[in-house]
């Protein structure tokens, strides 16, 4: 039936007889090392594991208090812990509020600006020149950066992000809206990339939303928002967001682009616990599980050789 249904005439139906994201998505295991190309968050509607593109990509996350956008931010963090730890990873976070969201990670950030809209427009002002720095340098070398420790991937991640473009002060507002226009338009190939989420997608809220090629929404409170946030038609073809139940957080739909219609997914829950773990094993400089340190070898003892090894 399966080679059957990619003929012309022919329809493959596939019934679900149960849902498999009805159950909680425990926080996945990180891997040694991250693949910056497809980032493991979650847990796709036939069982596979939900990737997300984070190199080459901005993306944005859209859904109702309580949806669960945050187990969709900790579980990108959670997975991009190995290459914060090696510094092939930068986070700079913005939390516009007051830092309750994302503070227990701080340890893990680069930058972290969280009291007033005027320190979180010069973090992304920031970014802007990093990024036309990094254009300078790379222009006619590469078209797509390749983070590495001398020049690491920036995630630029910005929590309730409607904060800042519609309901800040107007002077921190336009500084916002234009570094964000920026990094949004000409971040991408150089390896400085935008993480945002929100809860309100409409268009004077969030005018540059056609600028992030992943769009993730979880549970939505209006039925037209999900074309908002997933493009036209996404709610025609079964993603309708305002239809998911807030009592399974983490449950949404991803579109990406060149995907043909959106999937759905359910983000992993990453708990307290799991975020004070995550601090310990992977901020800035901690020793990776199999690395012992540097090897001392005191030149005194004649008992060695100059390799270190016994005579």
């Amino acid at each position: 039936m399966c080679e059957l249904a990619r003929r012309p005439g022919y329809v493959q139906l596939v019934v679900g007889r149960r849902d498999p994201l009805a159950q909680v998505v425990p926080a996945l295991p990180v891997p040694a090392t991250v693949d910056l190309g497809a980032v493991p968050i979650g847990r796709r509607e036939d069982g596979d594991p939900w990737l997300v593109p984070l190199r080459g990509s901005h993306t944005l996350v859209a859904g109702a208090t309580g949806a669960g956008k945050g187990s969709v931010l900790w579980s990108m963090i959670r997975a991009l812990g190995p290459g914060i730890r090696d510094g092939l990873v930068k986070a700079w976070v913005l939390d516009p509020k007051g830092g309750m969201e994302l503070a227990p990670g701080a340890a893990l950030f680069d930058r972290f600006a969280y009291d007033t809209p005027a320190a979180m427009a010069a973090v992304l002002e920031d970014a802007v020149a990093v990024m036309q720095a990094r254009a300078a340098r790379l222009r006619g070398h590469t078209r797509l950066h390749q983070p590495c420790t001398d020049e690491p991937l920036i995630v630029v991640l910005v929590d309730e992000l409607a904060s800042l473009t519609a309901y800040a002060e107007p002077p921190d507002r336009r500084r916002i809206g234009s570094a964000l226009s920026l990094l949004l338009s000409q971040g991408r190939a150089v390896g400085v990339v935008v993480v945002a989420a929100l809860q309100d997608p409409r268009k004077d809220v969030l005018p540059f939303r056609d600028l992030f090629p992943t769009r993730i929404a979880v549970a939505l409170v209006e039925a037209e928002q999900t074309d908002l946030v997933l493009g036209r038609g996404a709610r025609v073809r079964g993603a309708d967001c305002s239809r998911i139940p807030l009592t399974t957080p983490g449950v949404g739909f991803v579109w990406c682009d060149g995907e043909p219609e959106p999937s759905r997914v359910r983000a992993g829950w990453v708990s307290d616990d799991d975020i004070a773990a995550m601090v310990a094993a992977y901020a800035p400089g901690t020793l990776a599980p199999d690395d012992d340190g540097p090897v001392v070898i005191d030149l005194t003892d004649k008992t060695r050789d100059r390799q270190g090894r016994e005579l």
